[in-house]
C-alpha cells in the first residue's frame, strides 16, 4: 500500500512540486519514498512507500523495467504475483527477477503481455502509473471494483500552459502551485444527496477520478486531444454473465464452492512481510473471513474490534465472544463520545473532497487501534452488495411488485397528479407520487433517497451533472434484487464504503484488504440464484426474510448461529445527539453562519438556515446536516483560496 503521483509538462518546478504530493501523502507510505525524472524532463514520478511484500531496496519505487523502456508507480497489492512470477519465468519472458516485490512482477508483466492483457491476469487492488519511455506515452490502471484511488486532470503549470497530474490522493492536486481549478457545482446535488462525490466526478472542475476497471491513456504531446479511455473489465458485465449463465448446482454445492473460493482469497491476503490482523465487528461478514482466515492459519490470528458504551451502537462484547470461539488473539478498546468527537476535526483533511458517511469516524478509531499492532488488516466489506444483505433491497423489490402491476402510462400521469395536487405537502403523498413515475426498481432505488424537497434546494447549481451509475432499460438483469445490488456495486461501494475504509486506513498507515472483492468471488456471485443469497418467509431462520443466506451457512460451520442470528447494530455513531450538545453545537452553527454560506455562493443561506432550525427548533433531523457540515468543514480547511467564489 502506498501513494502515488506524477506530472507531465509542469514546467521547472515540477520536482519540487511532486516532493510536494509526496509530502502531502505521507501517511500512505512513511516508510521510503523516491523520484524518477525522464531524460527530457517533461515526466516526473513520485512515491511513497509503505513496505509490505520485499521490504528491501529492490520493491522500491519508482521502478524501472529490466529493458529499461518502462517506468512504473504503484499503490496496491497483486496476490497472485507469484503465479504470475512462476509464468514468466516458465515462458522465458524474464531470466530472473532482482527481488521479490510484486511491483516488479507487475511491471515485467505489463512490458511482456502488455497492459490489457496482463491485467486480465492479475487479481488484487491496485492503482498504477505506467510511462512508456519509448512511445512517450503514461498509462494509468485502477482495479476492477475500486479499491485504491487515483485522480487525475490538467492543472496550471509552472511556466504556463496546461500540464497534467494524477495522485493516490486529491489533495496532492490541490497543493500544486497556481491550482485554481474551480469548485464543481453541478455535482452539489449529488453530494448533497448521497453524501459523497461518485466517480468520475470530484469536487474540482476538470479533475477527475478514474473509474474502476479502466485504462487512460495521454500520449505526446500530452494534451486533451491525447487522451483515451479503454474498459479491461466491468461489473455490469460480469452481473450480465453470471445471469445468464447461472449456478447450476445445488445451495450445499454453492455454499461449498463459495467457501473454497474464500479461502484461496483469504491465503492469498494473508500473504505479506509483515504482521497481519482483521477487523471483526461481530457482523455476518466480518466473522466469517475472521473464521476462515482462522481456519487456514497454523497459529492464533490476530482479530480487531472497538466497543462504544451505549449498548445501542456496542458490538464489541458479541465480537469477544465470537473470537473466543475461533481462538483468535483479540484486542478491543472502548472509545468515548470525546475520543470520537476528537477525529471530526481530522475529516476535511484525510478525505481531501466533501464526504460524510458518519462511520468514517469509527472506522478511522478501529483502524488506529488496529496499526498499533498490525501493518495489514482483512475486511469483511462487500457482504451486503454481493450477498443481497441490505434490507432496502427487500422493500424496492416490494414496492416494484406493486407498482409493476400499474400500465406504464397510467403512472406517469398520476405521479403528475399527485405531485402537484394538495396532498404533496404531506410527505408520504409526496414520496409516493415520485415513486408512481419510476420507470423500473433502480429508479425507485435512486429515489428513495431523493424524496425531500427541501434538501433538493441545498446546492445553488446551474446545470447538475448527470449520475453516473444510471443503469439503461428498467430490468437490466431481470431480477429486481439484482439489479439494486449492481447499482451499489457500480457506486455506493467504490465511492462510499470503498474511500471511507482507503482514506481513514491510510490516515494511519494501515493497509486495508477486502477478500470478497477477489475477482473470482465476485463473478461467481453474480451466478447465484437469488433464493441462494435471501431467505424466503418460509425458511428455518429466526428472523423470516434475511440477505446472506449463502455466507450464514458457512459461518455457522464454524461458528454457532445463537452467536450471529442476531439483529445487526451497524457501524454508527449518535451524531445527531452530539449536534444538540454545546460544543458540537457551537462548531455547527459557525460552520452554518448565513452570512459565510452568502459570501462562499456555493449554497442557498436560506434552506441551509431552515434545515438546522428545523433540527434545532423542532427536532427534525436529516442527513443533509452531516454532508452540510462536511462540506462547510472541506471549504474552510481545504479549499485552496483561489478556487472560492469562482
Amino acid at each position: 500500500m502506498c501513494g502515488i503521483a506524477g506530472l507531465i509538462r509542469f514546467g521547472e518546478r515540477s520536482e519540487e512540486n511532486i516532493e510536494r504530493m509526496k509530502e502531502r501523502m505521507l501517511h500512505r507510505g512513511p516508510d521510503a519514498g523516491g523520484t524518477w525524472k525522464s531524460d527530457d524532463g517533461e515526466v516526473v514520478l513520485g512515491h511513497r512507500r509503505l513496505a509490505i511484500v520485499d521490504l528491501s531496496e529492490t520493491g522500491a519505487q519508482p521502478m524501472l523495467s529490466h529493458s529499461g523502456r518502462f517506468a512504473m508507480v504503484y499503490n496496491g497489492e497483486i496476490y497472485n504475483h507469484r503465479e504470475l512470477r512462476q509464468r514468466l519465468l516458465d515462458e522465458k519472458k524474464v531470466t530472473a527477477f532482482r527481488g521479490t516485490s510484486d511491483s516488479e512482477v507487475m511491471l515485467e508483466a505489463f512490458e511482456a503481455y502488455g497492459t490489457a492483457e496482463a491485467l486480465q491476469f492479475m487479481k488484487g487492488m491496485f492503482a498504477v502509473a505506467l510511462y512508456d519511455r519509448e512511445e512517450k506515452k503514461l498509462q494509468l490502471f485502477r482495479d476492477r471494483i475500486g479499491e485504491k484511488p487515483l485522480y487525475y486532470g490538467f492543472v496550471p503549470g509552472s511556466s504556463g500552459g496546461k500540464a497534467f497530474a494524477f495522485a493516490s490522493d486529491l489533495g496532492c492536486i490541490a497543493c500544486l502551485d497556481g491550482f485554481d481549478l474551480p469548485v464543481e457545482q453541478g455535482v452539489l446535488p449529488i453530494y448533497f444527496t448521497h453524501g459523497y462525490i461518485p466517480a468520475p466526478y470530484t469536487i474540482y472542475k476538470g479533475i477527475r477520478k478514474l473509474t474502476p476497471g479502466r485504462i487512460l491513456t495521454i500520449r505526446a504531446p500530452f494534451t486533451e486531444a491525447e487522451i483515451s479511455e479503454e474498459t479491461y473489465w466491468s461489473v455490469e458485465e460480469a452481473a450480465l454473465r453470471g445471469t445468464k449463465n447461472p449456478f447450476k448446482g445445488s445451495f450445499e454445492e454453492a455454499s461449498q464452492e463459495l467457501e473454497r473460493l474464500m479461502r484461496a482469497s483469504i491465503r492469498d491476503q494473508m500473504v505479506a512481510d509483515v504482521p497481519v490482523g482483521a477487523f471483526l465487528s461481530a457482523g455476518i461478514d466480518s466473522s466469517t473471513i475472521v473464521s476462515l482466515m482462522q481456519a487456514e492459519s497454523p497459529g492464533s490470528v490476530r482479530s480487531f474490534t472497538i466497543g462504544m458504551e451505549d449498548p445501542k451502537y456496542n458490538e464489541a462484547e458479541v465480537a469477544a465472544q465470537i473470537a473466543q470461539h475461533l481462538g483468535t488473539q483479540h484486542t478491543e478498546m472502548y472509545i468515548t463520545d470525546q475520543d470520537a468527537k476528537a477525529v471530526i476535526p481530522l475529516l476535511p483533511k484525510m478525505f481531501a473532497e466533501p464526504f460524510a458517511d458518519s462511520s468514517q469516524i469509527p472506522t478511522y478509531l478501529v483502524s488506529r487501534m488496529t496499526r498499533q499492532h498490525v501493518t495489514v488488516s482483512l475486511s469483511g466489506d462487500a457482504g451486503d452488495e454481493l450477498f443481497c444483505g441490505y434490507t432496502s433491497y427487500a422493500s424496492v423489490e416490494r414496492i416494484w411488485g406493486k407498482l409493476s402491476r400499474i400500465p406504464a402510462p397510467l403512472r406517469k400521469p398520476a405521479s403528475g397528479i399527485v405531485l402537484h395536487s394538495p396532498l404533496v405537502k404531506k410527505d408520504i403523498y409526496r414520496i409516493k407520487g415520485k415513486l408512481l413515475g419510476a420507470a423500473g426498481p433502480e429508479e425507485i432505488y435512486r429515489l428513495s433517497h431523493e424524496t425531500d424537497p427541501l434538501t433538493a434546494k441545498i446546492a445553488l447549481v446551474g446545470n447538475a451533472l448527470p449520475y453516473a451509475y444510471t443503469l439503461t432499460g428498467q430490468d437490466v438483469l431481470g431480477e429486481v434484487n439484482r439489479d439494486v445490488m449492481l447499482m451499489d456495486m457500480k457506486m455506493y461501494h467504490p465511492d462510499d464504503i470503498l474511500v471511507k475504509v482507503d482514506r481513514t486506513a491510510m490516515a494511519v498507515s494501515l493497509e486495508t484488504r477486502v477478500p470478497l472483492l477477489d475477482k473470482d468471488i465476485v463473478e461467481f456471485a453474480w451466478t447465484l440464484p437469488i433464493d441462494y443469497l435471501r431467505s424466503g418467509a418460509g425458511e428455518a431462520s429466526r428472523d423470516g426474510k434475511h440477505g446472506k443466506r449463502i455466507l450464514r451457512d458457512i459461518l455457522y460451520r464454524h461458528v454457532p448461529r445463537e452467536l450471529v442470528d442476531r439483529p445487526k447494530k451497524g457501524f454508527s455513531i449518535p451524531i445527531s445527539k452530539w449536534l444538540k450538545e454545546p460544543e458540537l453545537r457551537a462548531w455547527a452553527e459557525e460552520l452554518l453562519d448565513p452570512a459565510a454560506i452568502k459570501a462562499q455562493g456555493y449554497l442557498d443561506a436560506d434552506v441551509v438556515h431552515r434545515i438546522w432550525t428545523d433540527f434545532t427548533e423542532r427536532g427534525i433531523w436529516r442527513i443533509q446536516i452531516w454532508y452540510l457540515l462536511m462540506f462547510q468543514a472541506w471549504v474552510k480547511q481545504e479549499c485552496p483560496k483561489a478556487c472560492l467564489g469562482r
